[in-house]
């Protein structure tokens, strides 16, 4: 399977199966395409693909130049660099039935926001606002130390709501968590995500120190976040937000954090909004499409695909220039390895949401992430009586590019990992459905990421 696209002035063409990246001249790139079935097709010759391809072409190109083209295509194919075959399925059932080794512990149904977009109901996921406590985190902690065998590598991310708002058991459930890790030969890592309108320096500290990661919820411009972001009181929340999280980032040296910033069809222009967090002293950058209800006012549809499209082409050519400049700035979605990348189960099944990764409630309920929380028919069990259910368990097992009928035959499978399981319920009513919007989205994001790469091979 090959994918071909133009970017710029650079023909660019992707042999989806190796993994393959080729930068092309206009011959081959036209060529290509209708070749590939000659190469993969045993009822076929390559005799005859020359002979289409030169009969269709010969008005364009020269015969030698077309059977020059043919040969060094042909090479690449014996290389295993073209036309590859896919060596990805039979694995697809390996390892379905995973330990769980990652764990969203909601710490918080609460919150001091009043977020326009929010998925969890400003909060409390439409369960009533509650704060986990410590027992329950406990239980949390203990649940995962007995479910993840074999995994010595545990990650626990403290969500909400606002997790701040119950800063206190979140040191409890760290303290408790270190206190397991040589009893039972594990080690933890944590991270948390906040929208910084509660943080002391004292809080700042220990985040610093005890913190592997940290999402910095913030949409951007202080008019963008203010608009989408209100306090409870509907006063924006902006400047406090930019204040507390750069007192964070200037304290915490070489640890990984990113702000997390969301586009709505209210800012289609997002790389604005980039910039803007960038000017602010932020290099380590997120922006993701808000997923919602097309009749919501600020929902994006299929109607600004092609806009959206067109601001990620500008976004790329914005961080070029800041990288001529000899800067440093680093967009998560702009994050590819061509070189290696992930393992094989990991292109297969993305996140692992419901399988090697779940969310716990206040309630110590358990989800298969934190956007199934509140609906009943995902409730998977509870952390308080070590129940799991381990038909849903399975089922999201399962859920993988090649039981995803989308994903099956599109290019980009094995760096979305079929997308998300919740947005594909949300909208399609089966986990197994893609959304189309959210898919043209990760599509054009990850041409956009392989063109950045080869601007950095180019450049040295």
């Amino acid at each position: 399977m090959i994918h071909k696209f133009k970017a710029k002035d650079l023909y660019v063409l992707l042999d989806v199966n190796s993994g393959g990246v080729h930068l092309v001249d206009d011959i081959t790139y036209d060529i290509v395409e209708e070749l590939e079935e000659y190469f993969t097709n045993p009822d076929k010759t390559l005799e005859e693909g020359l002979a289409k391809v030169t009969a269709d072409n010969k008005n364009k190109y020269a015969e030698a130049e077309i059977k020059e083209c043919f040969d060094d295509i042909k090479e690449l194919y014996e290389k295993g660099m073209l036309y590859a075959p896919d060596q990805y399925e039979e694995y697809a059932n390996t390892s379905v039935n995973s330990p769980i080794k990652s764990m969203c512990l909601h710490i918080s149904h609460d919150c001091n926001l009043r977020c326009k977009y929010c998925f969890a109901s400003t909060g409390d996921f439409g369960t009533g606002r509650k704060l986990m406590d410590f027992e329950t985190g406990k239980a949390a902690i203990d649940f995962l130390l007995e479910r993840s065998v074999g995994r010595p590598n545990l990650e626990v991310d403290f969500f909400g709501g606002e997790p701040m708002i119950n800063f206190g058991v979140v040191k409890q459930v760290v303290d408790y968590a270190r206190s397991k890790e040589k009893e039972y030969d594990k080690n933890f890592s944590f991270t948390i995500t906040t929208n910084g309108m509660i943080m002391s320096d004292e809080d700042v500290d220990y985040i610093n120190e005890n913190m592997s990661n940290v999402v910095l919820s913030i949409d951007g411009r202080k008019e963008i976040n203010d608009r989408m972001r209100p306090r409870v009181d509907g006063s924006g929340s902006y400047d406090r937000i930019i204040k507390n999280f750069k007192k964070l980032v200037s304290k915490r040296g070489d640890k990984e954090y990113y702000v997390r910033g969301t586009y709505t069809r209210y800012n289609l222009d997002f790389t604005e909004d980039i910039l803007s967090l960038y000017r602010e002293g932020f290099d380590q950058i997120s922006v993701e499409p808000v997923m919602e209800d097309p009749t919501m006012d600020y929902a994006i549809t299929e109607k600004d695909l092609d806009r959206i499209y067109e601001e990620y082409d500008r976004l790329v050519d914005e961080i070029q220039a800041i990288k001529d400049e000899g800067k440093f700035i680093n967009f998560f979605h702009f994050m590819i390895d061509l070189n290696q990348g992930p393992c094989i189960i990991k292109r297969l099944r993305g996140c692992g949401s419901g399988n090697e990764y779940i969310s716990v409630t206040p309630d110590g309920d358990i989800y298969p992430c934190h956007q199934f929380v509140g609906k009943d028919e995902f409730c998977m069990g509870s952390v308080l009586d070590k129940t799991l259910d381990e038909d849903i368990k399975k089922l999201f097992s399962k859920a993988h590019v090649y039981s995803k009928p989308k994903c099956q035959k599109c290019w980009a499978k094995y760096y979305c990992s079929g997308g998300c399981n919740a947005n594909n319920y949300n909208f399609n009513g089966d986990i197994l459905d893609s959304y189309d919007v959210a898919c043209g989205i990760q599509k054009k994001r990850l041409e956009a990421a392989i063109l950045m790469k080869i601007r950095e091979e180019i450049n040295g």
